[in-house]
């Protein structure tokens, strides 16, 4: 069964005026265009075109919660059934904050201890409001998709942090000339030497994420000091991601401990077309760009700066992996010419990108789906029934439809369940 779905995108803050719009070929509202929401999440559930054709429900998660045997979801462990993913539309015109998520383990266990306590589900300072892990994907769609993504070696923010030593002895000493040995900084009292002495090996980094978050002594001084070297390394040509970066976020959060926080986290520019992964611990913000946003259907986020918005230090260094980390791309498998499909390490969701001319793959479903056309128009035929979707049209997909046969020329993603 084919169901044909829409809805409105969300206008937080940080949204793109048009990048949406233009996508999909809609109108824009004339506010900011965040995400558009595409799946049961009750937090904006699709809407439903012809409520009639599915006994009357208005949105997938009224349809989810009257027939879960027609749409393929199911109760597990004597919960509600439930969509186990999210496909969202994101367009970033400014950062969003820095956060992580939980695993599953610790999803249950905070979300017991919350209820147990008597926290209310809409308090804005609880941590879990589901039981459920949030591991995500991001698919860029923008020419680049700018992010922060997991701890990079202490050794290249030691790097970065010598640079930073150089300007700031020439703003402390108010000379000119390049200051060669970063210790000439260190007889000034530096706070940014005094990080750099804290850093001295990957195991400092807990304590020393813990002291900047917390706003520990010294901290506003450091965030202070960090983003006018940075001006001045970025003002004499240096153009490392990574001071542009602090001076950006300082422009948007100022005084902000995740100014500093940023230069502790693998800056990386996706390009069209490739994935970024997110598991459980891995702290990240996405910073500017469009793209296409698979998740666990969860709302567990722990905050960890660049917000006004709760940050429960404890809760989240409990939560947080601070292992250094290459950036976590993953990698495509190709399906067909122009089709390729992005598995991660989770049951929760696949997505498949298709890209050009296809003619006739076949995809087996692992549970139901939900189908976007951002381009062109492309034919879906299924084991009991068909459809054509044309650019920002979107279906809900039955697993009962079986293997998928798609059709078209464009551009279509199509979000699953693992097997």
């Amino acid at each position: 069964m084919f169901v044909g779905i829409t809805n409105n995108a969300r206008n937080y803050p940080w949204g793109s005026h048009t990048a949406i719009a233009e996508l999909l070929g809609t109108e824009p509202t004339g506010e900011p265009e965040a995400e558009l929401w595409l799946g049961a999440h009750p937090g904006s559930p699709a809407r439903i075109l012809d409520p009639a054709s599915v006994s009357g429900a208005a949105t997938l998660a009224d349809w989810i919660a009257a027939d879960p045997q027609s749409t393929g979801t199911s109760a597990q462990d004597g919960e509600e059934p439930r969509l186990p993913f999210l496909m969202k539309v994101l367009a970033a015109a400014s950062p969003l904050s820095l956060q992580a998520h939980p695993t599953p383990e610790q999803a249950r266990a905070g979300f017991k201890a919350e209820n147990e306590s008597g926290v209310p589900l809409d308090a804005p300072f609880r941590n879990y409001k589901d039981a459920h892990a949030k591991p995500e994907l991001m698919l860029a769609l923008s020419d680049t998709f700018e992010a922060l993504c997991g701890f990079r070696p202490v050794e290249a923010t030691r790097t970065s942090l010598e640079v930073l030593l150089s300007a700031d002895a020439n703003l402390v000493g108010g000379v000119l000339a390049e200051v060669s040995h970063p210790e000439l900084a260190l007889a000034e009292g530096s706070p940014i030497a005094a990080l750099h002495a804290r850093l001295d090996s990957d195991a400092e980094l807990p304590a020393t994420f813990e002291w900047l978050i917390s706003r520990g002594e010294g901290v506003d001084q450091l965030v202070e000091r960090v983003v006018a070297a940075s001006a001045a390394v970025m003002a004499a040509g240096d153009a490392a991601p990574e001071f542009a970066t602090v001076v950006s976020l300082a422009e948007q959060y100022p005084g902000d401990p995740g100014i500093v926080i940023s230069l502790l986290i693998n800056r990386v520019s996706l390009k069209r077309g490739e994935v970024l992964y997110l598991p459980a611990g891995n702290i990240h913000a996405y910073l500017e760009g469009l793209g296409i946003e698979v998740m666990a259907a969860s709302d567990n986020v722990l905050r960890g700066g660049l917000t006004p918005k709760h940050v429960d230090v404890a809760e989240l260094l409990r939560v947080l992996d601070f292992s250094p980390l290459p950036v976590p791309y993953l990698p495509a498998t190709a399906l067909a010419e122009g089709v390729v499909e992005f598995r991660p390490d989770v049951s929760d969701f696949v997505l498949v990108h298709a890209e050009g001319d296809v003619a006739g793959l076949n995809y087996p479903l692992g549970g139901p789906a939900i189908a976007l056309c951002l381009s062109g128009s492309f034919q879906i035929d299924g084991a009991a029934a068909s459809t054509t979707i044309g650019r920002g049209e979107a279906v809900y997909v039955t697993p009962s439809e079986g293997s998928l046969v798609l059709s078209g020329s464009g551009e279509l993603v199509l979000a699953t369940t693992g097997v």
